[in-house]
């Protein structure tokens, strides 16, 4: 089966899931999915996985992420980016690129952070922006998360231009609220880029463009984990447990790949002896 990941460059105006369908139509591949939602005012790194790499997908999801975002002081949308209805406008704001360089340094640690009501978050089964687009009253969750560098790239007039190193479900819109409270200011998102997610980065990444004209590059588990490659045959005593997907007791630490005769068999995880399956791929 047609297994593999792929770095996509998203660009601006498409959603994740256009991504992810486009992909389905050039690929001819049904299965697809994506390891973090990127807005469609954002661009950059998308990671995509095909058919049984999908289960990878809560793995990669939970790598580091690294952007260059952009802030518009002065206004604040529904959105809380630019693309939102305006709710207020306040001209008068007074900063220094000092003020802004010690806020970010106080804002590095750990947060409980509330999620946006325009997100794909889902709270009862229903996304987040759908209450948001039908008018309904929702209690917004809050994700743990850790904000790990945050680097002022540039300051002039109204734009406030920075790196962003977070963790796991992290908002840059929700992030860019706790700066402009902590400078008293208002301000929204007024672009993103996603650089990098784990080892991934927006230099190994392609347009759809080049994944159309076939320019692209299919990369397996071996060259997105550190990995022990172990072969089996059908005459080891281990072999029916590794078909069907049982735990093993082994001695091996770390991420194990079983091959037989040079094809990807199943993807372990190794916690002291005890081998727990990641993904079945015969």
């Amino acid at each position: 089966m047609n297994n593999f990941l792929i770095v996509i460059d998203k660009e601006k105006g498409f959603t994740s899931r256009d991504v992810v369908n486009a992909l389905s139509k050039i690929l001819k591949i049904k299965k697809i999915g994506h390891t973090g939602t990127l807005d469609p005012i954002a661009t950059g790194v998308l990671v995509c996985l095909t058919n049984k790499y999908t289960k990878l997908v809560p793995l990669i999801t939970a790598y580091d992420k690294e952007y260059i975002s952009t802030i518009k002081l002065g206004i604040k949308t529904d959105t809380l980016d630019i693309t939102g209805k305006i709710l207020k406008e306040e001209k008068d704001y007074n900063l220094t690129k000092e003020m802004i360089e010690e806020t970010f340094k106080s804002l590095i640690g750990e947060y409980e952070m509330e999620v946006p009501i325009y997100s794909a978050k889902k709270v009862k089964g229903k996304k987040l922006y759908e209450y948001a687009r039908n008018g309904e009253v929702v209690k917004l969750p809050k994700s743990e998360v850790i904000i790990k560098e945050l680097e002022l790239l540039d300051y002039h007039d109204d734009l406030i231009s920075f790196r962003a190193l977070v963790s796991k479900g992290t908002y840059i819109r929700s992030l860019i609220q706790v700066i402009c409270a902590n400078l008293g200011v208002i301000g929204v998102m007024a672009s993103l880029r996603r650089i990098k997610q784990g080892n991934f980065k927006e230099l190994d990444s392609y347009p759809l463009e080049k994944v159309q004209e076939g320019n692209f590059t299919k990369l397996k588990i071996e060259d997105i984990l550190k990995v022990e490659v172990v072969n089996i045959t059908k005459e080891d005593s281990c072999y029916k447990k590794i078909i069907n997907g049982n735990k093993l007791n082994m001695n091996y630490k770390g991420y194990v790949l079983f091959k037989e005769n040079g094809e990807e068999v199943a993807l372990y995880e190794f916690n002291n002896k005890e081998g727990k399956l990641v993904i079945k791929i015969v």
